[in-house]
């Protein structure tokens, strides 16, 4: 399959059981940029599951749970890594309990109640996307290095009021 073909029938690791959505990062940027991020987030979210429509359920219930993650996050953003992980934690049990109307839960996972395979499946992905790459992105661009000529052209952060 070439990459043409992978966008177009969607990457298996993005839509599907396993749901590693390496843009679950950008959830973690809410405890920097708040409100923004925060919108950001769950609107992306909505345009990629309308895009890749697999059903309303998909449409709707994504984008909450994006927007439930990212408000963890935020609320949480004095203890950034525990808001990345607690921020993967509603898109893993949000996600997790509507997709097994769509797919089969992995077969590593088979031993497993199928809702709880799915739900173990997707939290495990979110933990990867939000609580490991975005918490690296999230600690890269916190630094004063990074973050002073960015301010500097008017970019504003949460701690800016």
């Amino acid at each position: 399959m070439n990459v043409i073909q992978m966008i177009s029938v969607g990457n298996p690791t993005t839509f599907g059981p396993v749901q590693l959505r390496v843009a679950d990062c950008l959830i973690a940027l809410s405890a920097l940029f708040g409100l923004p991020a925060i919108l950001g987030v769950t609107a992306g979210c909505f345009l990629s599951n309308a895009y890749y429509f697999l059903g309303p359920a998909d449409v709707i219930l994504g984008p909450i749970a994006n927007l439930v993650a990212a408000s963890v996050v935020f609320i949480l953003r004095q203890r950034r890594l525990l808001a990345c992980i607690a921020g993967a934690l509603p898109i893993g049990v949000i996600v997790g309990s509507y997709l097994p109307f769509f797919f089969p839960p992995p077969e590593i996972l088979g031993s497993f109640p199928v809702f709880a395979a799915m739900i173990l499946s997707v939290t495990i992905s979110s933990l990867i996307a939000v609580g490991i790459i975005g918490y690296s992105l999230l600690a890269a661009l916190s630094r004063p290095n990074v973050l002073k000529p960015l301010k500097s052209h008017g970019l504003k952060t949460v701690s800016d009021g």
